[in-house]
C-alpha cells in the first residue's frame, strides 16, 4: 500500500506541498508555528517567574506550588480531551484554537494583580484552560495539513517555533528585570502583548479540510479502533509521567543550589534554546529511523538529567543539566504527537491526541503534588530520584514494546 493509498480523506490534499514556505512544512503549519512562537514568548515571560513569585513574594509553601501547577496542568489535560472530541464531532478545529489562545491571553492579566496565592491559582488555571481548549484541535490541524511521510518534520517545525518563543520569553523577562528590578507585576502585564499578536496571526490559518468520503460522516467513536500500538505508547507514557513533575521544580532546584533569580531564568532560557534548535532535526530523524528510537532515547536522557538534578551540589552543573534537558524535550514532545497521529485516522485524531495529552496531564498532576510533598518532607533531591527511576523504566519498556513503525494502512 502506498502513502497515497493510506491517506485518510481528512488528511491534506496532495497539492498542499506546493504551498510550503519552509521545505516540507505546509503554509498553515508555518502559520501555526508563528502563533505558537508569539504565545510562548508571552507564557515564558511569566512561567519561570511564577514559582519564585509564589514562594518568595507571596510566601506560599512548595506543596501549594505543586498543587497549583498540578491543578493547572490537569485542567489543560481534561480540556484537551474535550476540545479534541468536540472538534472531531463538528469537523472544525480553528474555532477551538482561537478561543483557547484568547482565553490564555486574558488570564495573563490576573497575575499582574495577584497579591494572594488563590489569585495565582485562578490565573494559572485560566491560562491552562485556554491551552487545553486549543492544543488538541491545533495538533489535529498540523496533522491534517502535513503529508504522513513528513509528519515528524511538520510537528518538529511547530515545536521548534513554539520553543523559539519559549527561549525569547525568559530573555525578555531578564531584560525587563534588569530595567525595573525584581518587580514581577509589570512583566506579567506586558506578557499580554505577544499573546494578542498570536491571536491576530491565527486568524489567517485555514480550517477547510476536504469533505469526508461517503459513509464516514457521523461514524461512532470506538476507542478500540485506535489500535494496540496507541495504547502501548499511552501506557508507557503514563509510567514516565508519574515522575515527570512540573518544570517549576527544576527552576527551584537551580535556586536551591545557589543560582540567582536572573541565573535561574537564564538556565531555563538555555534549555528552551536547545529544545528549539533540536526539535525539527528530531522530527526529521523520526521520519527516517522511526519514532520508537527517538522517543526511547528521549526517555533515557530524561533519566540521566533527573538523576543529575538529584545529586547536583554546585550551580555550574545546573547549566549543563538544563542544556541536556532541552534535548530530551526535542526528542519526545513533537515526535510523541506525530506518533499518536500515525496510529489514529484523521476522523478521530483530535480525540486521540486529547486522550493522550489529557491522560499525561492527570499523571503530571499527581507527580507535581507528590514532588512538592517530597521536597518539603524528604528533601530537594527526592522528586528527582523518583523522576529518574520512572524515566529509566519507560526507556526499557519503549525499547522493548513500541512498534518500529505504525501498522500498515494507518494515515
Amino acid at each position: 500500500m502506498t502513502a497515497k493509498d493510506a491517506r485518510s480523506p481528512l488528511d491534506p490534499a496532495p497539492t498542499a506541498a506546493r504551498d510550503s514556505i519552509v521545505p516540507g512544512v505546509e503554509r498553515n503549519v508555518f502559520r501555526l508555528g508563528i502563533v505558537s512562537f508569539f504565545t510562548d514568548i508571552s507564557s515564558e515571560m511569566v512561567y519561570p517567574l511564577v514559582p519564585i513569585f509564589l514562594t518568595e513574594t507571596l510566601g506560599a509553601p512548595r506543596a501549594i506550588l505543586g498543587a497549583i501547577e498540578g491543578l493547572a496542568e490537569s485542567t489543560a489535560s481534561m480540556f484537551r480531551l474535550v476540545s479534541g472530541w468536540l472538534s472531531d464531532r463538528v469537523g472544525k478545529r480553528k474555532p477551538f484554537a482561537l478561543a483557547g489562545y484568547s482565553v490564555s491571553a486574558v488570564a495573563k492579566v490576573l497575575l499582574a494583580v495577584a497579591f494572594h496565592w488563590p489569585v495565582v491559582l485562578l490565573a494559572r488555571v485560566g491560562d491552562r484552560f485556554g491551552k487545553g481548549l486549543r492544543t488538541s484541535p491545533r495538533d489535529a490541524l498540523i496533522a491534517q495539513w502535513t503529508d504522513p511521510s513528513v509528519r515528524g518534520r511538520g510537528f518538529g517545525f511547530h515545536r521548534a517555533a513554539d520553543t523559539g518563543g519559549a527561549a525569547v520569553g525568559p530573555l525578555a523577562a531578564l531584560a525587563l528585570l534588569a530595567l525595573i528590578g525584581e518587580n514581577f507585576r509589570p512583566i506579567f502585564a506586558l506578557a499580554l502583548v505577544p499573546a494578542v499578536l498570536a491571536v491576530v496571526v491565527l486568524r489567517g490559518v485555514s480550517d477547510r479540510p476536504p469533505p469526508p468520503q461517503k459513509g464516514e460522516t457521523g461514524a461512532r467513536l470506538r476507542l478500540r479502533d485506535f489500535g494496540g500500538g496507541y495504547y502501548v505508547f499511552l501506557a508507557i507514557s503514563l509510567i514516565f509521567a508519574l515522575g515527570n513533575s512540573s518544570d517549576v521544580f527544576i527552576i527551584l532546584r537551580a535556586r536551591n543550589v545557589g543560582l540567582s533569580v536572573s541565573e535561574a531564568v537564564l538556565t531555563y532560557a538555555l534549555y528552551n534554546i536547545v529544545y528549539a534548535l533540536l526539535s525539527m532535526p528530531a522530527g526529521i530523524a523520526s521520519d527516517r529511523v522511526g519514532r520508537r528510537r527517538v522517543i526511547a532515547g528521549g526517555f533515557a536522557i530524561f533519566a540521566v538529567v533527573y538523576f543529575g538534578f538529584a545529586v547536583v551540589d554546585a550551580g555550574a552543573y545546573v547549566w549543563l543539566l538544563f542544556a541536556v534537558y532541552g534535548s530530551y524535550m526535542a526528542l519526545t514532545e513533537g515526535v510523541g504527537r506525530a506518533l499518536v497521529a500515525d496510529f489514529v485516522g484523521a476522523q478521530w485524531r483530535g480525540t486521540a491526541l486529547g486522550l493522550y495529552q489529557g491522560a499525561m496531564g492527570l499523571a503530571i498532576l499527581l507527580s507535581s503534588i507528590l514532588a512538592g510533598v517530597l521536597w518539603d518532607q524528604v528533601g530537594p533531591a527526592a522528586p528527582f530520584f523518583l523522576g529518574g527511576s520512572t524515566a529509566a523504566l519507560a526507556f526499557v519498556l519503549a525499547a522493548l514494546l513500541l512498534p518500529r513503525r505504525p501498522l500498515p494502512g494507518q494515515p
